[in-house]
């Protein structure tokens, strides 16, 4: 063989074998987080492998989110989540297995969890057929560590083995919950980029009981009852008393502009404050929700403005992971940067001295033409809660209509 034959071959080795250790196969991925108890938390992804380039998608039933571009170097890829301050950071091996961390951004810095991915499988391997159903709407009662109770509906879909939902709390759901339900045993899991969640329990005739585990750490008993018409308290937030209904405040937004309200952009018109962090997942789906309702009602006369809370005071950091969000959704309105933090306990008073605590995020408050407040929603179901999400726009628009049609 010739020199400049032998070189060439090398070369195409070399090329193949660098692919071989920078990609991904093809087709969908098994991946578990491990949590600090050694409970795994299961979620899919699929790989995608068009026009030369590698796409990954986290797959929750019906959802499918695109993350940012994997970044391959040598034999390691990292794979960035398209809103939140998430990402995996792994080893490659033989295109087939990852193993590596997730981290995702808090209040001090960052949280890890070990991750591990295999291509193919599902994400809970089936022992037997189902054998009792979890169909329908379930009363739920969760037992936090310390004993404290707190209440929710499980509202759950199944055809076989396959089983999906949601649940839901005061405030917020759990978005698109996945699993199957194997005997008498009933699993299901979701991660959105923020929230690694897991849900395991034993069905009985009219009842159920297991655990949820939350993250790295946090794990609560739960109990369920069947109930058709199970219905929840919603936090509440109001104007304090003695006040004339009116909000007043001043933020900079995501380009350093001032946006005060009362301010010209408002007068006159239908106003929607967005309570909202970028670290909120629930937050992420009323965004989609609010950017689209924006875009087709403005001309009518409503104006939307997001007060976000979020997970430090560094304002750099928080313009960030905002403009994710805005360019996510094709955000039109302005988000406003409070410089309060979500776990602040003073972050009412600091931002909205005229209301009781906020209690929920997201919140949504409704101003009237004149500026006073006639509506503080603290319950957003997305669209991975179904009914409650189609019932919920129903609500908001009616709403934001009946404003509208009123005069000055």
């Amino acid at each position: 063989m010739t020199r400049p034959a032998l070189l060439l071959g090398l070369l195409v080795t070399l090329s193949f074998t660098t692919l071989a250790q920078t990609d991904m196969k093809p087709g969908r991925w098994r991946a578990m987080l491990q949590r600090k108890d050694g409970r795994t938390i299961p979620f899919i992804f699929e790989v995608v492998r068009q026009s030369n380039k590698t796409s990954v998608y986290i797959v929750n039933g019906t959802e499918r989110v695109k993350t940012e571009d994997p970044v391959f170097t040598q034999d390691s890829v990292v794979i960035r989540m398209p809103v939140f301050e998430s990402y995996f950071k792994a080893r490659v091996t033989q295109r087939e297995r990852l193993r590596g961390v997730w981290v995702s951004g808090n209040a001090t810095g960052e949280t890890t969890m070990p991750f591990t991915a295999s291509a193919g499988g599902s994400r809970f391997p089936l022992a037997t057929a189902a054998l009792r159903p979890a169909q329908g709407k379930w009363k739920i009662e969760f037992t936090r560590a310390n004993q404290t109770k707190r209440h929710a509906i499980g509202d759950f879909t199944q055809q076989g083995n396959a089983l999906s939902g949601s649940v839901l709390t005061p405030s917020a759901d759990y978005r698109y919950l996945d699993g199957v339900v194997s005997g008498d045993s009933l699993f299901l899991s979701t991660f959105d980029g923020s929230h690694a969640l897991l849900l395991r329990a034993k069905i009985n005739s009219d009842h159920m009981t297991g655990v949820f585990y939350n993250g790295e750490a946090v794990a609560e008993t739960w109990l369920a009852v069947k109930d058709a018409n199970v219905a929840l308290t919603p936090n509440v937030t109001t104007v304090k008393k003695g006040n004339d209904g009116k909000l007043a405040f001043s933020f900079q937004d995501l380009d350093g502009n001032t946006v005060s309200l009362p301010g010209n952009r408002f007068k006159g018109k239908v106003v929607i404050v967005q309570i909202m962090g970028s670290w909120c997942p629930n937050c992420m789906d009323e965004m989609a929700f609010l950017s689209d309702y924006y875009k087709r009602n403005r001309d009518r006369g409503v104006e939307i403005v997001a007060l976000a809370y979020e997970l430090s005071t560094d304002p750099a950091r928080s313009q960030k992971s905002l403009r994710k969000f805005q360019t996510k959704f094709d955000v039109q309105y302005p988000l406003l940067i409070t410089g309060a933090t979500a776990s602040d306990p003073q972050r009412t008073q600091k931002t909205l001295p005229q209301l009781t605590d906020l209690k929920a995020f997201p919140t949504t408050i409704m101003l009237d033409k004149n500026g006073v407040v006639r509506d503080i929603q603290t319950s957003f179901y997305g669209p991975g809660a179904g009914e409650y999400h189609t019932r919920y726009k129903a609500t908001f628009e009616a709403a934001v209509n009946a404003l509208l049609n009123e005069t000055l």
